[in-house]
């Protein structure tokens, strides 16, 4: 679990291959498309990734969101809906912004030790600061590690 203030530069921060900034709180395809992209660590960073969730990811600027026990709960099940294959390892969280901006709240993802992780069998990795679906090359790399 990051602290505000960790939370507060990776919101400062661009979006890249290790962080997701979204303001919508109900893309589900999104969101897992996202949560298999950072489990499969293409750059092989090693470190986890982050979906900051009620973030504008323009500015970076929190939305006011109101993060509810359900959205965490919803969020949480996404790992072990039977879509994402194999399960991912990850945290759900949320951050009460201390300026009274609202709440953020974080899917912190774990590497996985057991590529491709694919979400209904595709597999996806972050190119810099965007998701893609793997190439044939990139599933290769991914299985070999």
């Amino acid at each position: 679990m990051i602290s505000e203030d960790e939370l507060r530069e990776l919101m400062d921060d661009l979006e890249s291959d290790r962080i997701e900034r979204t303001r919508t709180t109900k893309d589900t395809t999104k969101f897992r498309e996202v949560i298999c992209a950072f489990s499969n660590d293409f750059p092989e960073h090693r470190l986890n990734g982050f979906l900051l969730i009620g973030v504008d990811d323009r500015t970076g600027k929190p939305t006011g969101l109101q993060a509810t026990d359900q959205s965490l709960k919803d969020l949480a099940g996404l790992r072990q809906d039977g879509e994402i294959l194999p399960t991912p390892a990850m945290e759900v969280y949320k951050i009460s912004l201390s300026d009274g901006s609202g709440d953020v709240v974080v899917a912190e993802v774990h590497p996985t030790a057991l590529p491709p992780v694919r979400y209904r069998g595709r597999v996806y990795i972050r190119v810099g600061p965007r998701k893609a679906v793997a190439n044939e090359t990139e599933e290769r790399i991914l299985s070999e590690r």
